[in-house]
């Protein structure tokens, strides 16, 4: 049942990304020729006034079609994608992105319905019987600003940047703020009954549920998916991850199965395959804006690079080589799913 769940999230997931396009090109008086969720041959369509809307077998893609999307024409139709300003076109390729992040910010809220309380990163107590509770030492109404490096906002952020770093054996350093002047603490461990354990036991601060509570919570953890994706970027760049933790389309879903069944009831399960969702809703819109041809960002910087070229020369570059460049990323990208759906395959008969 999860899987089936998965496939569906991870439709909505596209389908909201295209609709940001759809819905910008539209508003500007675009031509949609079609709106399609999914790829390969179409099982449902409709014929609209001027939009063909069609359902493709695999659920795992979809595509807004423009008219003169990739028109290589002396003269495009005045409601083509080309014939639009370049501010315009800008705004329709972000629009998918955008729609991405509104999606995660709602779903987000909608899931602090109900909370009892977000933890900050103010502390509310500390441990009677651990020693040194000096001027130097972290003391009640301390607030934890940032851990190496990374802005702490609420408790959350604190434990997914302490356990990284204990992982990567890394210190773990605190910029505090105390009585408004700020100060670097060292969180080291000690040995209790032979094992290492970090000095402080602390509780922290409830921040009461409101409406701009929950608003300020489900901004600060969507951005916090932002924060998740750099990390895990960087962590490629620095080895400790590798290509073959990447995850496809079948990867996701299996994870949102496998999310599914951890639970303790089915409607927890639904609640954190909804939480996962909105993170890869961003994911979707982070990728779809890297400067690379054929997404969406690359898209946008040909747009602002012909803009420069043509002022330059004073004469209009031909959109047959974006064709062309996007056209060979295109296949590349392609490469690229098949691996890493291959992996995904093999991740998961291994277990």
């Amino acid at each position: 049942m999860f899987i089936v769940i998965g496939i569906l999230a991870f439709g909505v997931i596209i389908a909201i990304h295209e609709i940001g396009h759809f819905v910008a090109a539209k508003s500007m008086g675009v031509k949609v020729n079609e709106f399609a969720i999914g790829m390969g041959p179409k099982i449902l369509w409709k014929q609209g006034k001027e939009t063909l809307y069609s359902l493709r077998l695999f659920p795992f893609g979809g595509f807004c079609s423009m008219e003169g999307e990739h028109e290589e024409g002396e003269e495009p139709d005045k409601r083509s994608f080309l014939s639009q300003s370049r501010l315009r076109r800008i705004a329709i390729l972000a629009a998918g992105s955008m729609a991405n992040f509104v999606a995660a910010f709602i779903m987000v809220l909608l899931l602090t319905i109900g909370a009892q309380g977000f933890s900050t990163t103010t502390i509310y107590s500390v441990a009677d019987n651990f020693p040194e509770l000096g001027q130097s030492e972290i003391q009640v109404g301390d607030r934890l600003v940032s851990l190496n490096g990374e802005r702490l906002f609420f408790h959350e952020d604190l434990n997914m940047f302490r356990n990284l770093n204990l992982t990567a054996g890394n210190p773990i350093i605190y910029i505090v703020e105390r009585n408004g002047e700020f100060f670097e603490f060292e969180s080291r461990p000690i040995l209790i009954d032979g094992a290492e354990r970090f000095r402080y036991s602390l509780q922290f601060e409830v921040m009461e549920p409101s409406f701009t509570n929950n608003i300020e919570f489900a901004v600060y953890r969507t951005f916090n998916f932002v924060r998740m994706i750099r990390v895990s970027v960087m962590m490629m760049f620095a080895g400790d991850a590798g290509i073959q933790d990447l995850a496809g389309p079948v990867g996701i879903v299996n994870v949102m199965h496998e999310v599914g069944q951890q639970a303790p009831n089915f409607g927890i399960a639904l609640l954190s395959i909804v939480h996962f969702a909105a993170f890869i809703g961003v994911n979707v819109a982070i990728v779809n804006m890297l400067p690379i041809p054929a997404m969406d960002g690359g898209r946008i910087l040909f747009t602002i690079i012909s803009w420069i070229i043509e002022k330059a020369t004073r004469r209009p570059l031909d959109p047959k080589y974006e064709g062309y460049i996007n056209t060979g990323a295109f296949l590349l990208l392609i490469g690229l799913m098949v691996f890493i759906m291959y992996n995904d395959i093999v991740n998961i008969i291994t277990g």
